[in-house]
């Protein structure tokens, strides 16, 4: 099993002290994170794209070459890519860019996202928000692949014998397709038979394991081989220590501001009680036995390979994060990866201009 460490950059006062850093310092915070999952041993470090408050995320490729800049090894996700507001030209342009910057160390969760603020920031329309994701998305798929495109569609002017620079590292490159109870993701990712990111973080595993079954269905439909896919799969918190008492003591105040907060934004919290947010969510919270035991009853489920943790302390002190997930790479991570197989993928290939 492989691990990502993602953040969406919520820019929000901390859920216990009240007190909110400056964009600049919340900035420092993804980039010290980023270079602490590389140190603790994360296959990958994600960076999410919204539009909109509370999020600070509206340009990853951005973000990512800092990152990239400052690592080695870990690998680089987008967390999502909203291709459905994006000119998908644009967004190759900048990605192709930052791959060679990485060293052919990127990886794209791309998704339609959601909010009214940025549909509207970009003239989307929740009737043809899922046509713009889909088009973007075959256009974006083939710049990867072809060094010249002629292309017509409906959301931007067409190309005729177009080329588009630069040339990538990774030709082509892995796209995760992320998907919360949508269909339409998962229509796509089992079209081309590649890899889905189940969101897995607001409502019970119930329907997320649903739309995995679903994709595994269209996987055969569209003559690949269900046996081979490949799913990542999110969680909605995560906090351990060597005794669960004491990670229910720390966790619990911070549970019951995240409610407080979300009620503010106008939101309907599923789990309302903490006690049915550490038992029926994806939240891993608890001594080390107790998230391992939880990690195999969704893998159950989703049949996940993949799965990340929140980048952000959202809560804890600084110690205490790191602590926890030390404490995830010393004592949880060694036993999940023994258990459950890493993914089967062929690893993508580098240009013959790279490769030579």
């Amino acid at each position: 099993m492989k691990f990502l460490a993602i953040t969406l950059i919520v820019h929000a006062p901390d859920p216990l002290t009240q007190h909110k850093v400056s964009t600049h310092d919340r900035f420092r915070q993804v980039i010290e994170n980023a270079r602490l999952a590389e140190e603790l041993g994360f296959d990958g470090f994600g960076v999410g794209e919204r539009h909109e408050r509370p999020f600070v995320s509206s340009s990853p490729p951005v973000v990512l070459s800092h990152i990239a800049a400052l690592t080695r090894s870990i690998r680089l996700f987008t967390a999502v890519t909203t291709l459905s507001l994006l000119d998908p030209v644009r967004a190759y342009e900048d990605y192709a860019t930052l791959d060679n910057l990485s060293d052919g160390r990127l990886e794209l969760i791309i998704g339609k996202a959601n909010g009214a603020a940025q549909r509207e920031l970009f003239s989307v329309t929740t009737d043809d928000q899922w046509d713009r994701n889909i088009e973007s998305y075959e256009l974006f798929r083939r710049l990867w692949r072809e060094d010249r495109i002629s292309w017509s569609g409906r959301f931007r002017p067409p190309l005729e014998n177009a080329e588009v620079w630069p040339e990538p590292l990774q030709r082509p490159i892995r796209v995760w397709h992320g998907s919360a109870t949508s269909r339409e993701s998962v229509d796509v990712a089992a079209r081309y038979g590649e890899p889905l990111f189940s969101a897995n973080v607001t409502n019970p595993v119930e329907p997320y394991a649903e739309l995995v079954r679903y994709y595994r269905e269209r996987l055969a439909h569209h003559g690949h081989d269900p046996a081979t896919a490949v799913v990542g799969a999110g969680t909605a918190g995560y906090y351990a220590t060597p005794r669960s008492q004491d990670a229910y003591r720390v966790y619990r105040p911070i549970f019951a501001a995240n409610l407080g907060f979300q009620k503010s934004l106008g939101l309907q919290p599923v789990f309302t009680t903490f006690e049915d947010f550490v038992e029926r969510s994806s939240a891993l919270i608890g001594s080390p036995e107790q998230v391992i035991d939880k990690v195999h009853r969704y893998h159950e489920q989703l049949g996940h390979s993949v799965m990340h943790l929140h980048a952000d302390a959202g809560g804890l002190t600084d110690a205490q994060h790191r602590e926890s997930l030390e404490l995830f790479q010393s004592a949880i991570a060694p036993e999940l990866r023994r258990a459950i197989p890493d993914p089967a993928w062929p690893q993508p290939s580098v240009t013959k201009e790279h490769s030579a």
